[in-house]
């Protein structure tokens, strides 16, 4: 079973603190909500859960190992979804996400798109995308290629209630499958037994 795991955390971003003595424990099936203000420390959380940034102080492990022993092996173990929706525009929708697949030895994207309600735009270029589609499109890399570990900042961002019931369904799934899942937002997922992690309660000295 594996476990992921955070201790004494502490996060400084432009020399402020952000956080500290943070921490948390997820095992497979796992899932934590992380709720709090604007600039408690959230996209923080989640970039340094992804190996983006190192902690100033205290450990991030996976599977008891420090995630900075072997970040590529790491890496391999996660899909992070942030803010931003690297979709190029050149391609199709179809091989924007075959590309991120291919990368991961993942499989085609027809099921990956039908899942998130896009499948009948598998051939339009991506630049005429509106935005939901686009935050659609780059959901389907979770399920064109397996990652343990789900990391999702604010996945919601421009999806309609439609696409937020089948984000909660896939992440249900993933979890059922022994994934785990990590995931800041405003909007109720239904995720169910989920553990929740509010960073407006945690020591902090700046903005994330």
């Amino acid at each position: 079973m594996a476990r992921f795991q955070g201790i004494d955390l502490e996060c400084v971003r432009g020399e402020r603190l952000v956080f500290a003595g943070l921490k948390f424990a997820l095992a497979s099936g796992g899932a934590l909500i992380l709720t709090g203000a604007n600039g408690a420390g959230k996209s923080s959380l989640l970039r340094l859960m992804a190996g983006l940034l190192r902690p100033a102080q205290g450990r991030i492990s996976w599977d008891g190992a420090d995630i900075a022993d072997d970040p590529g092996a790491f890496s391999a173990a996660l899909h992070y979804v942030g803010h931003a929706d690297p979709i190029k525009p050149a391609l199709s929708v179809a091989e924007n996400v075959e590309f991120w697949a291919a990368l991961r030895g993942g499989t085609e994207a027809g099921h990956a798109l039908d899942a998130f309600g896009i499948g009948h735009l598998a051939a339009l270029p991506a630049r005429f995308l509106s935005a939901g589609q686009r935050r659609r499109a780059n959901l389907a890399r979770l399920l064109a290629a397996p990652a343990a570990l789900w990391l999702l900042d604010e996945p919601t961002t421009a999806l309609d209630a439609d696409s937020v019931v089948r984000l909660g369904r896939e992440i249900g799934r993933h979890r059922s499958a022994g994934g785990m899942v990590v995931v800041s937002t405003h909007t109720d997922l239904k995720i169910a037994d989920a553990d929740h992690l509010d960073l407006s309660a945690i020591p902090r000295g700046g903005s994330a």
